[in-house]
């Protein structure tokens, strides 16, 4: 595992690091090692535990009002991988403007979903109640611990714990 997951001294979840910048972080005296691995780190003179978690020692504010860029990557995540329209997983998934840009829609996370080619299709650059279309779930913006779930291939065991969003995410 060359990844850590750091807390804010809240023990909020707020990033996905390096083994080495999390050593660093350590030993500058900036975090503390909240879980590590069963085998040591080593150097030429010296043995540290191997950090999985580590928490600031100090709190870190992180603005609320900061809205990180929509990616297809992200926005697929955000909806679970399936379409917001009719709710199948399979096929080609797209991204769509629930008010279409071309009636004033921006895109924003409030008014983009993730949409599989026919329902996108069928909408058009019309308006749901124009084409008898509903939306299964509200646009929103994700919250951050999605980016820590998509940094991370195979999210492990021990950091569970302190992603309670996306434990409940993954059990809906």
């Amino acid at each position: 595992m060359t990844q850590v997951l750091v807390l804010n001294a809240s023990y909020e979840p707020l990033n996905v690091c390096s083994v080495r910048r999390a050593h660093v972080l350590v030993f500058k005296g900036k975090a503390e090692v909240i879980d590590a691995l069963e085998q040591p780190l080593r150097s030429a003179t010296d043995t540290y535990k191997w950090p999985h978690v580590i928490r600031l020692m100090t709190y870190v504010s992180v603005p609320r009002t900061v809205q990180r860029k929509i990616s297809r990557r992200a926005l697929f995540a955000r909806d679970g991988w399936r379409c917001a329209y009719c709710g199948i997983t399979a096929g080609r998934l797209t991204l769509d403007h629930v008010i279409p840009r071309s009636r004033g829609g921006e895109s924003v996370w409030e008014n983009v979903v993730t949409s599989c080619a026919p329902c996108n299709l069928k909408k058009g650059n019309r308006l749901l109640h124009e084409v008898q279309m509903v939306l299964r779930t509200k646009p929103r913006i994700p919250a951050p611990v999605l980016y820590i779930r998509l940094s991370t291939p195979r999210l492990p065991d021990r950091w569970k714990q302190y992603l309670p969003e996306l434990v409940e995410a993954s059990a809906a």
